[in-house]
């Protein structure tokens, strides 16, 4: 096979492939043999007639149709591994000359992975922030597990600051007075002072009775998690329906003992610090190795396919659709509360998707370089962990598919390649 290579743009490679003569001969003595069990020849059974005579009872225009498809598909594969490609997308094929089983020249046109000019990653260094967990944190995780063991009792004076509060509520535009998805309910219940609410909402709450009802204004957070909701002004119409005394249990041993397998207080304590220090190191650990990975990618050049960044567009405003449609609020209404169209949406996501698709290149390009690689000892022992985590034996069959398979050792490659980085920023 004679292959020319041209490099359209950074990521995009054409190629001119010519076949030779006995590549072709492989090509259709496979071609001949797959046809042949479905071929009916007197005298022999399905499967078993000689390739010339199998040949002479075939459509000519069949047999040279799946022949081209072959040939193509073949010697492209072939191609991209001697080029030493990495395709993100099918080829844009043309054949340039074809005469049947003799001469075979096409081109392949690809988007596929550019350069990728890696940052002396070793001599990156970060220090790893230790994850602490405060007593402060620790007691309220205790006062959290007193309050949902309190006893409640219907009060009819006003409410203060450690009541319950049963409310209906409707949010709308301060200005424009539409209803906003998502701002009501009903029979709501709130503690008061556990800023578990919009900041500035319990507050104006305090000193109401049941069947009380009061309107006010709260300008939520600039950084709130809805980005339509943000520095937005809402009128909110409340009424209490109830008002509950919370009486809640002292911390003590026996209060330790109704949590949990726990003889004392100072055991529940100290369970809790660990499983705060797990989920906070688990961060830190997320946080150091997205540090480190921007780190890296700032110091390395890639050439990136727009169409892997588009892909990535595409999975995070899924994401985000998804988000959207919980919030009970379509994906219109979600683009005019930001004030963009879909396109501008689309391309507002860029820079972000860009980062991401860099940073995952370059992951898998040090997974390379570092030789790191997933035993299919290791791969069974992680299948077998998830099952466990899973009884339900349509989730285990789900595991258990190709596709899911190789994203699980696809995950596993990562984690040992951002642990040899952690390694390396460390030394």
């Amino acid at each position: 096979m004679q292959i020319k290579r041209e490099q359209i743009n950074p990521t995009t490679v054409k190629l001119t492939i010519i076949a030779e003569q006995a590549e072709l001969n492989t090509v259709k003595a496979h071609v001949l043999s797959k046809l042949s069990a479905n071929v009916k020849v007197p005298g022999f059974r399905p499967g078993k007639a000689p390739a010339n005579i199998v040949e002479k009872n075939i459509d000519p225009t069949a047999l040279q149709s799946e022949f081209l498809d072959h040939g193509i598909n073949d010697l492209y594969v072939e191609a991209v591994q001697q080029q030493k490609l990495r395709p993100v997308s099918q080829p844009k094929v043309a054949v340039t000359k074809f005469v049947p089983f003799s001469t075979l020249e096409f081109t392949a046109e690809v988007e596929t992975v550019g350069d990728i000019k890696l940052a002396d990653y070793k001599k990156i260094k970060l220090a790893a922030k230790p994850a602490e967990v405060t007593a402060a944190e620790v007691t309220t995780v205790i006062n959290n597990l007193r309050q949902r063991a309190a006893t409640k009792q219907d009060v009819q004076r006003a409410a203060k600051p450690g009541d319950e509060v049963a409310i209906d509520f409707k949010g709308t535009d301060a200005k424009t007075k539409a209803p906003i998805d998502g701002a009501d309910g009903t029979a709501y219940p709130l503690v008061l002072g556990s800023k578990s609410f919009i900041p500035g909402f319990e507050e104006e709450l305090v000193g109401l009775k049941a069947g009380s009802e009061k309107s006010f204004v709260i300008t939520f957070p600039k950084d709130y998690g809805a980005t339509e909701l943000q520095s937005r002004e809402v009128n909110f119409d409340v009424t209490v329906t109830k008002v509950k005394e919370l009486t809640e249990p002292k911390a003590n041993d026996a209060f330790a003992a109704t949590v949990g397998s726990f003889k004392t207080l100072a055991e529940l304590k100290a369970d809790i610090k660990k499983q705060l220090a797990a989920e906070k190191q688990q961060e830190a650990n997320r946080t150091f190795d997205n540090e480190l990975l921007q780190k890296i990618a700032a110091k390395s050049e890639v050439a990136i396919p727009k169409s892997l960044v588009d892909e990535e567009i595409d999975r995070i405003e899924e994401e985000e659709k998804r988000n959207t449609v919980y919030r009970g609020q379509t994906w219109q209404e979600h683009l005019d509360a930001e004030g963009l169209t879909a396109e501008e949406h689309h391309e507002k996501q860029r820079e972000g998707a860009e980062l991401r698709v860099k940073a995952g290149l370059i992951l898998g390009e040090i997974a390379e370089k570092e030789q790191v690689s997933v035993t299919p000892e290791e791969l069974e022992i992680r299948m077998q962990l998830l099952k466990g985590q899973y009884p339900d034996p349509a989730m285990q069959a789900e595991l258990e598919k190709p596709d899911n398979r190789r994203d699980i050792q696809s995950r596993m490659l990562t984690e040992k390649a951002l642990a040899k980085l952690r390694d390396y920023a460390a030394s």
